[in-house]
């Protein structure tokens, strides 16, 4: 199958999305591989909640980090170290996904926060993972599942999409993985989507929604480096 096609789209043009809600680009269609393929070479993702339409996103400004930017702090680079942390890649995707989809806590009194990563998104994305295009990376600690995250691969780039830690750092210790193997293969951006002060504090910067795409537009031309991934960055 070839990844992108970039003279051809199902999408509207990314320039013609809503600036109020940020991004807002189109709905409807389905949650296929090509769809979903066709959008994240665009620079669109999927983001509805269940009982909604699907509902498709291109925000400007994008919040991206490139691997060469990661923040290591030293008292993380110490919890690396001595955490008795096990990184695992691509072994139990589906499981990642519904820990990123699981409720979470918010402010007391508030309850519990809503997901947006349903049944159906798993199905769609096990399906992309297994046509070697998704990928989760995993932060195991005594044969459990304590954090990592999961995204998306097509060239040269990588789009984020969730992660969940269920110890402290968990979270991003997979990231600071992630992005060490990424700088090591030569992929030039991670995409992060929306700006947050957690991906800040690890490097990530947005850019304009034109620079984003145009910088996309190159890397998903690169070749494909197809799953399941093994890492070969040092523990």
């Amino acid at each position: 199958m070839s990844e992108c096609h970039a003279d051809f789209s199902v999408f509207p043009p990314v320039e013609s999305a809503l600036t109020e809600p940020n991004g807002l680009l189109a709905q409807g269609g389905d949650l296929s591989v090509e769809w979903l393929l066709d959008a994240y070479c665009h620079g669109i993702f999927p983001w509805f909640n269940p009982g909604e339409p699907i509902l498709w996103w291109s925000p400007d400004p994008r919040m991206v980090l490139l691997p060469a930017d990661i923040r290591v702090t030293r008292s993380l680079a110490k919890r690396m170290r001595n955490g008795g942390f096990e990184l695992r890649v691509d072994s139990a995707f589906a499981d990642v996904m519904r820990a990123c989809g699981a409720p979470r806590p918010v402010k007391p009194g508030e309850g519990a926060a809503g997901t947006w990563i349903s049944e159906a998104m798993v199905a769609a994305y096990g399906r992309l993972f297994d046509a070697g295009y998704a990928h989760s990376v995993e932060i195991w600690h005594d044969g459990q599942l304590v954090g990592g995250l999961y995204g998306v691969a097509i060239g040269r780039m990588f789009y984020g999409e969730s992660m969940f830690s269920r110890v402290p750092d968990a979270s991003k210790i997979a990231l600071v993985r992630l992005a060490q193997q990424l700088q090591q293969w030569e992929f030039g951006m991670i995409d992060c989507q929306m700006e947050t002060p957690h991906l800040s504090s690890m490097g990530a910067r947005t850019l304009p929604r034109a620079a984003f795409v145009a910088r996309l537009a190159e890397l998903v031309k690169l070749p494909h480096r197809p799953g399941p991934w093994t890492f070969d960055v040092p523990d």
